[in-house]
């Protein structure tokens, strides 16, 4: 288990005394490696508060870079990160945060070639991204690995979030065995997203990523929790693991991303 430094001490102190973390919850946080997919509004949050948190790896993955109209939801970026790729940005916001974190950085966009490797080495997988394609990719790939996902998706005023893991309940296929259709959702971009909602959204994929590194607490494992911004309403989906799921039901056709 990893070692708290003196300055790590007195830095997560605050988590020290809690008996539901301690030091040794402190040690699982060091000790763990998060992959975050999307260096956008959810990873801004995402980064921010794992890196506050003490999570010890935090890898991203993102082949963008910083535009103006980003700034707008995705504050781990700032003015001065203009042109600059996402990735670096936002590995130098984290290490800011806590300069014990290390950030590898994977400045490309997901593919089926490459999303395996990727994965491979890190414990859970935040998606953090912004369309279906790469949503299910990230799905397929953690049912395929065994990792557990902790999901968050906004559009308007409204967002979603939850955590997939396989081994003790349902993935993304149990709820949607197929994505949309190509233009049958819009985008953020056609449709629009509240500045603070990913941040909203983020935190609690963040909230739930530790809940997992510590083992404890009550995941979001076979529950949707919908967040509408303009309501101020909270709204949760009961899942069900799907026998007949195509990926990781009882007789799977998926066997590869």
């Amino acid at each position: 288990m990893a070692e708290l430094s003196d300055d790590e001490m007195i830095r997560y102190s605050r988590h020290l005394v809690m008996p539901e973390i301690g030091p040794p919850g402190q040690q699982k946080l060091k000790a763990a490696r998060v992959l975050i997919v999307g260096a956008g509004g959810l990873g801004s949050a995402l980064g921010l508060y794992l890196a506050a948190a003490g999570v010890g790896v935090i890898g991203l993955v993102d082949d963008d870079a910083v535009e103006a109209s980003n700034l707008q939801r995705q504050v781990i970026h700032s003015s001065s990160s203009l042109g600059r790729l996402k990735t670096s940005s936002a590995r130098e916001r984290i290490q800011g945060i806590n300069p014990w974190a290390r950030v590898p950085e994977f400045s490309v966009r997901l593919s089926r070639a490459n999303v395996l490797e990727i994965f491979r080495d890190f414990d859970i997988i935040a998606d953090a991204s912004d369309n279906f394609a790469t949503r299910y990719l990230i799905n397929d790939a953690c049912v395929l690995l065994g990792k557990p996902e902790v999901y968050g998706a906004v559009l308007r005023f409204e967002g979603q979030t939850g955590v997939f893991d396989a081994g003790r309940g349902s993935c993304l296929r149990c709820l949607y065995p197929e994505p949309p259709e190509a233009g049958e959702i819009p985008s953020g971009g056609e449709a629009g997203v509240l500045a603070v909602l990913p941040g909203i959204v983020g935190c609690i994929q963040a909230n739930e990523t530790i809940k997992l590194i510590l083992g404890s607490g009550r995941a979001l494992i076979d529950r949707l929790l919908g967040f509408d911004a303009w309501a101020m309403r909270f709204h949760e989906f009961r899942l069900r693991k799907d026998p007949g799921c195509p990926l990781c039901g009882e007789h799977p056709r998926i066997r590869e991303v």
